[in-house]
């Protein structure tokens, strides 16, 4: 049984009412008008409310208006006389449950009010399960250990609520699309479509209607009409990978797309209205393409909004460890899967060309080729590249200077040289100097170096 809210200004018809309600078991709070109901509202809390429509002051429209600002899903049905259905319509459209006229039935009273309560009970349970929905999609659940990758999902967290146009670089394998996935869950788009393209893996002839649609009778075999990625997109997110692939041609119509908002399927004289929020990824070097004429300088800085450079894996060795545990794990299952350590630091040594896609690969080949529990460095593949050698300081640094100077200065200027080999990073200048990181970190905060 429920808790019902009854606003009617006759007093002899509300209390008949209240009455057959409380036999029905129900919990009645009475009020005399829209201003007293909305004042119950905030003491009582009903779970349905029961109005009349024609009050003077807060009538029944303005009181429905209200308690669905409140709470959408508290039902509201509605009392008229005959005169007045078409205002008892007008008001279900503007989201009442349902409506009674007077004088009512007792049947049709109990039946209503029973939907009411079913329709409140989805409602909550649609929210709540929307709510768990939304908090598992808006985790950005990427594996990593690296400053690098922090910072990157800290720039995503900001912009993913707004509709601000991202342009991702980075190598192939870094992770581009993985980041573009995180955009769109962290964003208020993450109930709607998130539509991939890859602009290099499409044939040229084919790109145009798959970006923008085609209607039947465009050309020979458009037999229906046909949307396009943006209008699958409508409302969603847009990743257009590969984008510097795009034909010369397509650059143009997609740089109008993003100015409209608006697309023109092949065949149509009738422009499309299409709402998408657009991330774009490429691995090569844009500007070096807007340079030499390959790619439009206003299309560039029209994507070029929101720029974020993805490092590859061998200038984040810390997300490595992290990512070999993740990805062996997956491809193990339920089976038990150690990694050795000589094997892990093996692995930070190993340039990755494919980047963070190529580790996958081998965790995944190296798992199903096991031959225990443990996989080793002796377990990696033989087509797999060893680690650079090392060398002498010579070989790598440069001459140093002439025997005279104290230990600590030699010390202080081979530490200095490779960090310049190395850009600055600490990991990679601490694995090819042979020392762990924190005793490298220990000599720089010794030698005052920056």
């Amino acid at each position: 049984m429920a808790r019902v809210l009854l606003v009617d200004d006759d007093p002899s018809l509300r209390e008949v009412l209240a009455f057959t309600l409380r036999e029905g078991g129900h919990e009645v709070v009475l009020a005399g008008g829209g201003e007293e109901g909305l004042a119950a509202m905030e003491t009582s809390r009903p779970e349905v409310v029961i109005t009349d429509l024609k009050m003077p002051g807060i009538d029944g429209l303005q009181l429905l208006e209200r308690v669905r600002a409140i709470d959408p899903a508290i039902p509201v049905i509605l009392l008229t006389a005959f005169g007045s259905i078409e205002d008892a319509v007008e008001a279900m459209k503007r989201g009442a449950h349902d409506y009674l006229t007077k004088p009512y039935n007792r049947e049709e009273l109990k039946v209503a009010i029973d939907q009411a309560l079913e329709r409140r009970r989805l409602l909550i349970e649609n929210r709540e399960l929307r709510s768990r929905l939304r908090e598992q999609t808006r985790r950005i659940d990427i594996v990593h250990a690296s400053e690098a990758m922090t910072r990157i999902l800290e720039i995503v967290r900001r912009i993913a609520p707004t509709d601000a146009t991202v342009l991702l670089t980075g190598e192939s394998g870094t992770g581009k699309e993985v980041i573009a996935h995180a955009i769109h869950a962290e964003s208020d788009r993450w109930e709607r479509p998130f539509v991939a393209v890859n602009c290099a893996a499409i044939p040229k002839d084919l790109i145009e209607s798959e970006l923008f649609g085609y209607v039947r009778g465009a050309f020979t075999g458009a037999v229906k009409d046909k949307p396009g990625k943006f209008q699958r997109a409508d409302g969603g997110s847009l990743f257009l990978d590969e984008i510097a692939d795009l034909p010369a041609e397509l650059q143009t119509k997609l740089l109008r797309a993003i100015e409209t908002r608006q697309v023109d399927p092949l065949g149509s004289s009738k422009a499309v209205d299409v709402d998408v929020r657009l991330i774009a990824a490429t691995n090569a070097d844009l500007d070096q393409h807007v340079r030499e004429g390959t790619f439009r300088s206003d299309l560039y800085y029209r994507l070029n909004v929101i720029p974020i450079r993805i490092p590859p894996l061998r200038d984040r060795p810390d997300d490595i460890p992290a990512l070999w545990d993740h990805f062996a794990r997956r491809y193990a299952g339920d089976s038990p899967v150690r990694t050795s350590p000589e094997l892990l630091q093996t692995l930070m040594q190993l340039p990755w060309p494919g980047n963070v896609r190529e580790l996958a690969n081998l965790a995944q080949r190296m798992v199903l080729l096991r031959r225990s529990d443990r996989l080793d460095r002796d377990d990696l593949p033989s087509d797999l590249s060893p680690p650079p050698h090392r060398g002498g300081p010579d070989e790598f640094l440069g001459p140093l200077p002439e025997t005279g100077l104290p230990l600590f200065e030699l010390e202080r200027e081979v530490i200095v040289r490779a960090l310049a080999k190395y850009g600055g990073n600490r990991t990679r200048t601490a694995e090819y100097l042979g020392i762990p990181r924190h005793v490298l970190n220990y000599r720089l905060e010794k030698f005052g170096i920056e």
